[in-house]
């Protein structure tokens, strides 16, 4: 299987099956001389582990991550970096009905025609549980950006029908609610929402949010490579989403040009915009002001009424699918939204060390004449 390696300078590789013995991944490109710790990836690994709340599958694991390589002494070596998180609580037997059964809305089909065989317990590699190698290295790639003050700050901007404006967030509640929203009264509606979407044995989407500050401007390169295509295809990775959206998103589609364009100004002699429709990018490059991003989630499609599918043997049939599943997918996938964002942005800014003469001479003569 190739496509299972994203980046150029900071390539990151994820390995693992959903119900095989371990899942992991391997970062090549990291700098040697940043402080790393277990516990730096595992309060990420946290954000998006089973089993929190009951808006998440039952499944228990403790996603408790091990670092094999690439650090010693309490920082990386330049090495390849390799983690492991080993499976605890598969069940493999609540997918004994799939073997020949294509589940709606989930990659069985199309994984039978491209490889002529898979491993139909939770959905091998094409599971959500892939997902613990991205976070694990997106928190390496998080320090590297913390060392550069660049933040990003990422939650739940709606759940369903219930959509938080703008006007309301308030980023310091985010951790402080079970579906991270950025509002306490919009979470306690989405709760609502959920309860009974539950009730009906159904799921739902929503969509995710992340805001990048601190990202100086030039970052990204003009055609192939701009900043805004990298961070969708990154995010597109993404098995649950559907849509990426930067700054005004699908919204300029209804705009004019004097409504869409950010008019520049100077402040305290440096310049900036008096509005951001286009997100902080302009051109595929960065421009030094907020980047938004927003993700579409579409509902989880492991839902436990009788949905309509065939087999392998080209046999109509109905299925109900057993086993744990999460009623919605959104609050767990902000970290991995984040997680492939903060990639996206280690690899441009190291990539972009390369784009100017200046930056050579500066980094390798140290300030000589």
């Amino acid at each position: 299987m190739s496509g299972s390696t994203f980046g150029t300078f900071f390539r990151v590789t994820t390995w693992g099956e959903s119900h095989g013995p371990a899942i992991g991944a391997v970062i090549d490109g990291c700098p040697a001389g940043l402080a790393l710790s277990e516990e730096d990836i595992q309060k990420h690994l946290d954000r998006r582990k089973p089993g929190q709340s009951r808006y998440t599958t039952k499944r228990k694991e403790s996603d408790k991550v091990q670092i094999l390589s690439g650090v010693f002494d309490g920082r990386t070596t330049g090495t390849p970096i390799s983690f492991i998180v080993f499976n605890e609580d598969q069940h493999s037997r609540d997918y004994g009905n799939l073997a020949t059964t294509y589940r709606p809305g989930h990659a069985d089909y199309t994984f039978d025609q491209k490889y002529g065989f898979r491993d139909y317990r939770g959905g091998g590699r094409s599971s959500g549980r892939e997902t613990i190698g991205r976070v694990a290295a997106g928190a390496v790639a998080l320090k590297i950006l913390e060392s550069l003050h660049v933040q990003l700050t990422t939650y739940s901007s709606s759940i369903g029908p219930i959509h938080i404006p703008e006007e309301d967030m308030d980023f310091s509640v985010i951790s402080q609610n079970q579906l991270a929203m950025p509002n306490l009264d919009y979470a306690k509606k989405a709760a609502d929402y959920l309860e009974q979407i539950m009730k009906e044995q159904d799921s739902c989407g929503g969509t995710i949010q992340c805001r990048i500050n601190g990202l100086p401007a030039g970052i990204g390169e003009p055609v192939f490579g701009k900043l805004d295509a990298t961070l969708a295809k990154a995010i597109m990775s993404i098995g649950s989403v559907k849509a990426v959206q930067i700054g005004d998103g699908i919204q300029v589609a209804s705009s004019t040009g004097s409504q869409n364009n950010d008019a520049f100004y100077i402040e305290e002699n440096q310049i900036a915009k008096k509005t951001n429709h286009a997100g902080g990018i302009l051109g595929g490059i960065s421009d030094g002001s907020e980047i938004l991003l927003t993700a579409s989630i579409k509902p989880t499609p492991s839902i436990s009424q009788v949905q309509q599918t065939v087999t392998d043997q080209l046999e109509e049939t109905d299925l109900v699918i057993k086993g744990r599943h999460d009623p919605i997918i959104v609050p767990r996938a902000v970290v991995v939204v984040e997680s492939m964002a903060a990639l996206s942005l280690v690899d441009l800014l190291f990539q972009n060390m390369t784009s100017r003469m200046d930056n050579f001479v500066d980094f390798y003569l140290r300030g000589e004449p």
